[in-house]
């Protein structure tokens, strides 16, 4: 299955249904995306003027509707790569390192392709690697995290108020004295 299916190779799977062909643990792990400030939602009206039926057409009826967005939201996720799920022989998956290329390429332009009225103009504004010499890692993933700091710029359109842009943020990467194997990409 791993030989076969990019998503099984990097993400790993519980593959029982009626036959029970075992799990893989995919040495790729996502987090959950969060907002770096409370968000600020607004309510908007839309309205459906198409008419869709004869009935609608003789009435000239039109549909009301409600619409929650965001006018604007910088959020922050974690990922990780088991360099040990990937190569392990026993128990490895045969993640390679072009199969790592393809996961930056998707992550970097994961929204420009796929344009929709609920994200806007969602976009990945930077991806940060921490890159290990030793696929049991050389650093705790949680130092290396803590060395990634968002904060809020006094120049940015929005200092005196809610975010509305990424402007409104600097984003930083402390490279000084990096642990013995890591280097930042």
């Amino acid at each position: 299955m791993c030989g076969n299916f990019f998503d099984i190779r990097a993400f790993g799977a519980v593959m029982s249904t009626e036959v029970n062909a075992g799990q893989v643990r995919g040495p790729v792990q996502l987090t959950f995306a969060e907002s770096i400030d409370p968000i600020v939602p607004m309510e908007i009206s839309i309205t459906r003027s198409s008419v869709t039926n004869e009935k609608d057409a003789l009435q000239n009826e039109r549909t009301m509707g409600r619409k929650h967005i965001v006018p604007y939201g910088l959020y922050r996720a974690h990922g990780y790569v088991s360099g040990r799920l990937a190569n392990d022989a026993k128990k490895g998956t045969g993640f390679s390192e072009a199969d790592l290329s393809l996961v930056w390429e998707a992550l970097a332009n994961m929204f420009d392709h796929d344009r929709a009225a609920a994200r806007g103009e969602m976009t990945a504004r930077g991806l940060i690697v921490f890159k290990h010499d030793s696929d049991l890692g050389n650093a705790p993933a949680h130092k290396l995290l803590e060395r990634v700091t968002v904060k809020r710029t006094t120049n940015g359109a929005g200092s005196d108020g809610p975010p509305r842009g990424f402007g409104d943020y600097a984003v930083t990467v402390d490279k000084a004295d990096l642990p013995c194997g890591i280097t930042v990409e």
